[in-house]
């Protein structure tokens, strides 16, 4: 089985041509490229690492959990003559505990403190975890991932040195999982700076340091593998890929440049095993530098919030809203109140652009107005029924909004009708009053309910199912299953191989769907 894991247990390159490099040198030499174009990676790093393995540091960390057994107290009958035997030696080895050092299939190294015997709670006990991190500011700021500290007691920085400082917390993110540390020096720590990691390329080389299994000042160098990962790990997935050695501790070290610049934070691996198979991933420093320094000034992050629930424009999407091919990102729903609220977005919307910026995917969206100043105006471009416009937005803060969408969760479920109608492989019926109450749609939610699918119909297929409520079709609002047929029609008229519905779930939340004509 394959698994995700999160890794917590000067000079420039030298250049030489080497056996890799005299070899593919011969190779092009019989096609005619020049010398120049057999330029190979490092001979040796020695002199880059030398100069930067003082700012890395190994991060531990010490957790008060709760003694968990975890072996289970055998059945045995009541008044069996073993029951106190047993009652007796579980009780004293979920006191006493087994034999610690297990890691946590991600970041702990080496965990302190001893398992407990059965499956009852126990004495709370230590448990120490390893990571790593690196100083961006000689006055004692380090930059480390959010797992590798979170719901510490105490964080100890280890310098390469032997020196042990103790850390307190600046601020973390769990969105982005990057953590800011503080510690005080008696003089000013070697530091490290971020480079530029949009300009990275796949081939370039890469140099990682960290304290993988513990073992500190482990030195390894890889390429880049690939760009702009997205491994569902959040929300603002963008990561580095590299084959450089990656093992559980190197969470929160630094992927370096040729030139020694912080072009991205390990974080995670894919493993079947738990060491390193040459796929490890960064975050890269582009998204890292804000957060840090938002982080570094309040404590917290402030970042934008557009107000719109979006969903990825996909080839059926695409032909149903009659643009020419898949891109942007589709807002499925619009929070009430939000700036996009106020700038009048529309459910059905496509955004194609962000303050300037051409929106490819659904997710390039999310990271480009979280990483935009709160309360500044920006321009969206949009396609609307198949026109081009363009509106102006005035951003607001995502906590914020974020409370707003809570304080609005609680609503509409869904639920069979009286009069009822048979199309596209759905039944569907009225919202009549009997079904608002029985499933809790308040008065002002209008639409068509969906109260059986045909689980061989292409709306199955697209996760259509009973309950959820049919708001509208090819962007036109319907309040009967005889609206609902009309519209299909009059698309099926127009030749159109699919039409796009607007569907809500039993929560309440929006999607668009685009389902075959039959």
């Amino acid at each position: 089985m394959v698994s995700w894991i999160r890794t917590v247990p000067g000079a420039g390159w030298r250049r030489g041509p080497g056996l890799a490099a005299l070899a593919l040198a011969a190779a092009l030499a019989l096609t005619g490229a020049g010398p120049a174009a057999a330029e190979q990676g490092p001979d040796s790093v020695a002199d880059l690492a030398e100069k930067l393995i003082g700012a890395v540091v190994n991060i531990s960390t010490t957790q008060t959990v709760a003694e968990t057994r975890q072996v289970p107290l055998p059945q045995v009958p009541e008044g069996s003559p073993f029951q106190d035997f047993f009652d007796e030696f579980f009780d004293k080895n979920g006191k006493d505990g087994g034999n610690g050092g297990n890691g946590d299939g991600a970041d702990n190294g080496d965990n302190g403190g001893d398992e407990g015997g059965g499956d009852e709670g126990g004495d709370p006990r230590k448990v120490q975890s390893l990571g790593s991190g690196f100083v961006i500011d000689p006055s004692g700021i380090i930059i480390t991932n959010n797992h590798v500290i979170e719901d510490a007691d105490e964080i100890v920085a280890n310098f390469s040195d032997g020196t042990k400082l103790k850390a307190e917390l600046v601020g973390h993110d769990a969105k982005t999982d990057l953590a800011v540390l503080r510690v005080k020096p008696d003089k000013p720590l070697t530091a490290v700076k971020f480079g530029d990691s949009e300009h990275m390329r796949v081939g370039d080389w890469v140099m990682a340091i960290g304290n993988p299994f513990g073992l500190g000042g482990t030195v390894t160098t890889g390429i880049i593998s690939a760009r702009n990962r997205d491994i569902n790990s959040g929300p603002y997935d963008n990561y580095i890929q590299t084959d450089a050695a990656i093992n559980r501790g190197n969470s929160g070290g630094p992927l370096f440049n040729e030139v020694g610049e912080v072009i991205g934070i390990n974080t995670a691996i894919i493993s079947p095993s738990g060491g390193s198979i040459g796929i490890g991933f960064a975050i890269p420093s582009e998204i890292a530098v804000g957060v840090v320094e938002q982080l570094r000034e309040f404590g917290e992050t402030h970042r934008g919030w557009l107000g719109v629930n979006i969903q990825e424009v996909t080839d059926d999407l695409a032909e149903s809203l009659g643009i020419a091919s898949p891109q942007g990102a589709l807002v499925a729903g619009v929070t009430e109140g939000g700036p996009a609220a106020v700038a009048k977005v529309e459910p059905g919307d496509v955004i194609v652009a962000f303050d300037g910026h051409a929106i490819k995917t659904m997710r390039e969206l999310p990271r480009l107005v979280a990483n935009t100043a709160v309360g500044k105006e920006v321009s969206i471009t949009l396609i609307r029924k198949g026109k081009e416009l363009t509106l102006p937005v005035k951003l607001g803060r995502l906590d914020e909004g974020e409370k707003v969408a809570a304080a609005k969760g609680d609503e509409p479920k869904a639920e069979p009708p009286k009069d009822q109608t048979k199309i596209l492989g759905l039944t569907l019926g009225a919202l009549d009053d009997g079904a608002r109450e029985k499933y809790h749609f308040n008065a002002e939610v209008k639409g068509v309910l969906v109260s059986a699918v045909d689980p061989a119909s292409a709306a199955a297929e697209k996760g259509i199912a009973a309950g959820d409520l049919i708001v509208e079709v090819a962007q036109e609002e319907v309040l009967s299953p005889e609206d609902v047929a009309k519209t299909v029609d009059k698309q099926k008229g127009m030749g159109r191989k699919s039409v796009l519905l607007l569907v809500s779930n039993a929560g309440g939340d929006l999607r668009f769907i685009a389902v075959k004509i039959d």
